[in-house]
């Protein structure tokens, strides 16, 4: 949904160069990417005493196309890193405004006993640097600036680390470790090659978002979405919906999230779709050109699971590189904290031990216990995105009748965003349990 990942700054060390160890580096782990999957992956596997480098191709701060909303899920991640919440720059939030056919519907967060009863904003220009400063305070060693250009082998084709370009000159450098994990986001460029295969059946959607000015809603307390929206050439729905997020600084986070049309796959005109949505919404709310304080950009969004499997070679894939935008709702944050945690986990134990079968046997528990945790869910979501959400957009789901019925409302809501628990802590989360049991297991 909501997206594709100390206080507002990140410090002392924050958008520095990075640059420190001259040369070839060797480690035990090597993370690509800082971004939510690549720092959380960072900061569990140094929290567990392990020898870990975070390569990063940008400098910190800077920009990633987002819608910047934050579900409980993605909380949960965020306390559980030690990240300070409730320092400048955390705009905290309620739950959903739905909005669909003249009708809307507020849906406040529920109260579970694992996930917090809140979900948050914050422009990742800053949370990515805030996430990749707290990795290296945790003992992280980050390298800014160091674009990775391809992975090292051994004879056997074991990754054994990886080539990149380093700093303005682009100086050739080699990073050295028996385990890398692929956290460079949608062009899995660290995997090319290396028999990662790319479900073709499995849609990339697009995301656009610009930021505006906007008192009139940069406080509001729920995150707004829009289910009703059409292609502005056809007419058709938009498969898909858009959001006005606030970010409690003045401004607010407005997007489009869509999926390609299922005739043909065409590819939706983002910018088109969102010039012929913003004269729906109230003027007061200053949503006009003159109040806009970004370009619009856009970026790909990974579904499915789309990429498989999550480990070979002595690589694993995190987050985008995997695919794990949720096809129910856009949302990849939460999937890419959640999934950079359970790969630490796993490599921790792993390096305990010996270098062979059984150190091999242990870190096939990784997309183990990824199918274990999301293959039900997600094997639903790509047919609701099949059969529904890619030809209708989601007005078929929020008819009227819907929207007037809070139960359904409710269990619709908590199904789209995963906010469940387990084991049940209520109906909703009995009923979801039941149906996800219902859905057979992918065949290998």
């Amino acid at each position: 949904m909501i997206a594709n990942s100390d206080g507002a700054g990140g410090g002392p060390d924050a958008g520095s160069s990075g640059c420190e160890g001259a040369g070839d580096e060797e480690a035990q782990v090597i993370v690509v990417g800082a971004g939510p999957a690549g720092s959380a992956a960072a900061l569990h596997l140094a929290r567990a005493g392990v020898d870990v480098l975070l390569l990063e191709k940008s400098g910190f701060p800077r920009e990633k196309v987002c819608g910047d909303g934050l579900t409980p899920r993605s909380v949960y991640q965020l306390v559980r890193m030690g990240i300070d919440i409730d320092a400048p720059g955390w705009m905290r939030n309620k739950g959903m405004r739905w909005v669909c056919g003249g009708h809307q519907a507020e849906l406040d967060w529920p109260r579970l006993g694992a996930l917090p009863d809140f979900g948050l904003t914050r422009s990742r220009h800053d949370f990515d640097d805030l996430l990749a400063t707290h990795a290296r305070a945790t003992g992280a060693r980050l390298r800014t600036q160091v674009k990775v250009t391809g992975p090292l082998t051994d004879r056997a084709g074991h990754v054994i680390g990886v080539s990149a370009s380093r700093g303005p000159e682009q100086e050739p450098v080699n990073y050295r470790a028996p385990l890398v994990i692929a956290a460079d986001g949608a062009s899995a460029r660290t995997t090319l090659g290396l028999g990662f295969e790319r479900d073709g059946r499995r849609p990339v959607a697009a995301a656009a978002r610009r930021y505006y000015r906007s008192e009139a809603r940069t406080h509001d307390p729920y995150l707004e979405l829009w289910a009703d929206l059409r292609c502005p050439r056809t007419g058709r729905d938009l498969p898909g919906y858009g959001w006005v997020f606030p970010l409690g600084d003045g401004r607010v986070n407005v997007g489009l999230g869509v999926l390609p049309q299922q005739r043909r796959r065409r590819p939706v005109d983002l910018r088109a779709a969102l010039e012929h949505w913003l004269p729906r919404l109230p003027s007061g709310w200053g949503l006009s050109e003159e109040n806009a304080d970004s370009p619009l950009r856009s970026a790909p969004l990974p579904m499915g699971l789309n990429r498989r499997p999550q480990y070979r070679r002595g690589v694993l894939l995190v987050g985008d590189s995997a695919g794990m935008v949720s096809p129910w709702s856009g949302e990849g944050i939460a999937q890419a904290m959640e999934a950079a945690e359970v790969a630490a986990d796993i490599i921790a134990l792993a390096l305990a031990r010996p270098a062979g079968p059984r150190r091999e046997h242990a870190l096939h528990q990784y997309p183990a216990e990824i199918e274990r945790r999301w293959a039900r869910y997600y094997r639903l979501g790509n047919l609701a995105g099949d059969l529904v959400f890619s030809r209708y957009g989601f007005r078929p789901v929020l008819h009227p009748r819907v929207m007037a019925s809070p139960p359904v409302l409710r269990t619709l809501a908590r199904l789209l965003t995963h906010v469940t628990d387990e084991p049940a802590q209520d109906t909703v989360d009995a009923v979801l349990h039941g149906l996800l049991r219902l859905v057979p297991t992918p065949r290998r």
